[in-house]
């Protein structure tokens, strides 16, 4: 139960940047400051899509969800096929 917990935290989490991104990319204001929010935004993303798939690996092959940790963005941002 408690890696369903977590895993609905994660998803709540992706959900709301979500959001965050959608509104960021429709909001008219292009400033600097709004890109890099957008930015940090995208790179939250990439961290908590890759945690989810952490824990999802670990729950899958036995081994405890909760042992998987948040990688630094330039490491997740940086994954290609």
């Amino acid at each position: 139960m408690a890696e369903q917990s977590s895993n609905a935290s994660i998803n709540s989490s992706i959900n709301d940047l979500i959001a965050e991104e959608h509104e960021l990319r429709n909001n008219p204001d292009k400033s600097d400051e709004n890109r890099q929010r957008l930015r940090s935004v995208e790179a939250e993303l990439d961290q908590c899509w890759d945690l989810l798939r952490q824990r999802r690996s670990k729950a899958e092959f036995g081994d405890n969800p909760d042992e998987a940790q948040v990688r630094p963005a330039a490491e997740v941002e940086n994954y290609r096929n």
